[in-house]
């Protein structure tokens, strides 16, 4: 029996094969679940084929969760898949090339809208576009980056994240009268697509492995994937507003 037997889930995010929701995707369908995938534009066709990657076909509707009328129809486009959604994986991040790498005391407020408005209120945005789908015992998980420090050149995405994981708590207080979870894996760095967008992130990679107690591996998403389907699944039932870290143990070390 998997931990994920008769889930099905939504999982936003997918670009390539490294990405980490490719593996919850992958993970979640080793383990039960069956998956929908998300994307949007030019990125449909780069989903749909990373797609026949997976253990099993997995349909891809469109979302860009900027889009009003995306997000309006999201539940019905979705509902021509699966009756309902056990979980949602929200793996959603963008933010322009100035409001990064160094350019915090320059980035117009025009590109932090964009920041924020991608990378935080969509989890909003997205858990409010699945709640006609979600039921008592569904869980919102989310991806973040700790966003308790401020780190060389994440900028304005940090301050975005910051806001993502405030955003996590007050979902988690107004959906959990619903029986709906929210919770958030806040991941060491990875090789990921997004991740390698910013420019001067391999300085925080170099140190990471030194500092992390148990050691880490910015190429192997699979504990990060592994985090997000156990709360994906039942055995975190009492569990909401909580940031898990998936760092090494990093988040708790001094300098």
């Amino acid at each position: 029996m998997g931990l994920l037997d008769g889930k099905q889930l939504l999982v936003t995010g997918v670009l390539k094969d490294n990405s980490i929701a490719f593996h919850v995707a992958r993970l979640a369908q080793d383990e039960g679940a069956t998956v929908v995938l998300s994307s949007f534009g030019r990125m449909m066709k780069i989903t749909q084929a990373i797609a026949r990657r997976l253990p099993k076909p997995a349909p891809v509707v469109e979302l860009d969760v900027t889009d009003t009328e995306h997000l309006d129809t999201l539940a019905a486009r979705v509902g021509e898949h699966v009756d309902h959604l056990d979980g949602v994986l929200h793996s959603i991040g963008f933010a322009p090339q100035t409001a990064l790498g160094g350019n915090f005391l320059q980035t117009s407020w025009e590109d932090v809208a964009t920041a924020v408005h991608v990378s935080a209120y969509s989890l909003k945005a997205l858990a409010v576009a699945s709640r006609p789908l979600l039921r008592p015992g569904s869980s919102v998980v989310g991806l973040t980056f700790d966003a308790t420090v401020a780190w060389p050149v994440y900028d304005w995405m940090g301050v975005a994240k910051a806001a993502f994981e405030s955003t996590a708590r007050y979902l988690a207080r107004d959906l959990g009268p619903e029986g709906v979870r929210v919770n958030l894996v806040a991941a060491g760095p990875l090789r990921t697509t997004a991740a390698t967008s910013i420019p001067g992130l391999d300085a925080v990679e170099a140190t990471w492995a030194e500092r992390a107690p148990l050691g880490w591996d910015v190429t192997d998403p699979e504990p990060t994937a592994r985090a997000c389907c156990a709360l994906l699944s039942d055995w975190f039932p009492a569990t909401t507003a909580e940031i898990v870290h998936v760092d090494g143990g990093v988040h708790a070390m001094g300098v």
